[in-house]
């Protein structure tokens, strides 16, 4: 190898790591950061207050809806889904902290979006401890015929199971991993957002309910470069 084929074989190799490192460091920059909850909530400059299920009270459910937000650099929530709750507070937990709006959250290298975690809280406020049924979600969910699919997923080979929050009129609001699932949480609600349910049914009336389901991950290349987000 001459000389000057040895400076441009070092000189393409030093290309080369430098393009890596860029993309490494594009990369990291990308990558939202992580905020606790009293500093996130420091950020909110307009918080949507969620109604109050009706069919919630009349079963007397209340309790605390957690849900994982992450907030673009401009300050909008671009995903959020359930971490816990009941499925009548967390439908209406969900459509309206989707409507926060958040400051930017600055740092030395501008704006960057962040994830954290928001607390709903629903209360029974005028009726007293000793008025409220001490099984009142059990009995509920004994009443509750649970939702189903209608176009159920093609076969697949690897599966991971989620829990799919499906409304009162079918579709699916929310997914959350049961198994662990690696792949990025909107990847996954698009993918179910596609599948058709017949919603749960509390006697005559429908109602948001859980559903547990099995999603394909790796079979098919396009479909997991699109749960990766690539």
């Amino acid at each position: 190898m001459t000389r000057g084929m040895r400076a441009l074989a070092l000189f393409t190799a030093f290309l080369a790591l430098a393009c890596v490192a860029r993309a490494q460091t594009e990369s990291t920059e990308a990558r939202p950061v992580t905020l606790d909850r009293k500093a996130a909530t420091g950020l909110i400059l307009a918080q949507t207050k969620p109604e109050y299920p009706p069919l919630a009270k009349v079963n007397y459910i209340q309790g605390k809806v957690r849900m994982q937000v992450l907030v673009s650099s401009e300050g909008k929530v671009t995903e959020a889904n359930v971490v816990q709750g009941h499925p009548f507070l967390a439908a209406a937990a969900l459509k309206a902290v989707r409507r926060w709006l958040y400051a930017p959250f600055k740092t030395a290298r501008g704006p960057v979006a962040f994830v954290t975690l928001v607390d709903v809280n629903f209360a029974l406020r005028n009726l007293k401890q000793d008025q409220i049924p001490p099984e009142a979600e059990e009995y509920l969910r004994r009443q509750v015929r649970p939702p189903s699919m209608v176009t159920p997923l093609a076969p697949h080979a690897a599966l991971k199971r989620v829990q799919v929050l499906v409304s009162d009129d079918g579709r699916a609001l929310d997914v959350k991993p049961i198994e662990g699932f690696p792949y990025q949480y909107g990847a996954a609600l698009r993918l179910v957002e596609q599948c058709q349910f017949q919603p749960a049914h509390w006697g005559p009336l429908a109602v948001p309910w859980y559903l547990d389901i099995d999603v394909p991950v790796e079979e098919q290349p396009a479909l997991k470069e699109a749960l990766l987000g690539r």
